[in-house]
């Protein structure tokens, strides 16, 4: 090699900058509301729903045998499917999409998984109401934050020190 190096003009560098556009500012979407839990009228007794965890799989389904028995759902069964504060309500519907699976699986519609923040890998608390036929769907990360709150009230008082 010779002794002659090659200098880079400092303009050059700058015009790949210029070609680059800056990254605009995205704001960071609002966490989905909490759900509000209906007032339990007086005398009567409260509906305790029948619970499970699952986690998502790749395919957009999470296993429910236990619940989707409990609730006499069958595979092919077609539900209705809503959005409602952040949870997922599923209901037999004569009209609806057959998302019971042979395996007791239950499929998520994307359009529905995107509504609640719902990934591959998630987990969900799945909530079976028997009296209404109805389960309901939650993301692991609304319960976080539900028990959250409920664990600082508790913990506000100073117990347990």
């Amino acid at each position: 090699m010779t002794g002659i190096q090659r200098k880079v003009p400092a303009a050059t560098e700058q015009m790949i900058a210029a070609l680059i556009p800056t990254p605009l500012p995205r704001p960071r979407p609002a966490p989905a509301p909490l759900p509000t839990l209906p007032a339990v009228p007086s005398g009567a007794a409260p509906v305790v729903p029948t619970l499970d965890i699952a986690r998502l799989d790749r395919s957009g389904r999470v296993s429910a045998r236990s619940l989707l028995d409990h609730l006499g759902w069958r595979p092919g069964q077609r539900l209705g499917v809503d959005v409602i504060h952040g949870a997922i309500l599923i209901w037999p519907a004569t009209d609806g999409q057959p998302l019971v699976g042979a395996r007791g699986d239950l499929a998520l519609p994307v359009a529905v998984r995107q509504m609640c923040a719902i990934r591959t890998g998630d987990l969900v608390v799945l909530a079976a109401e028997r009296t209404h036929d109805l389960l309901i769907v939650h993301p692991a990360a609304t319960v976080a934050r539900l028990l959250a709150d409920l664990h600082t009230r508790l913990t506000a008082g100073g117990h347990g020190r």
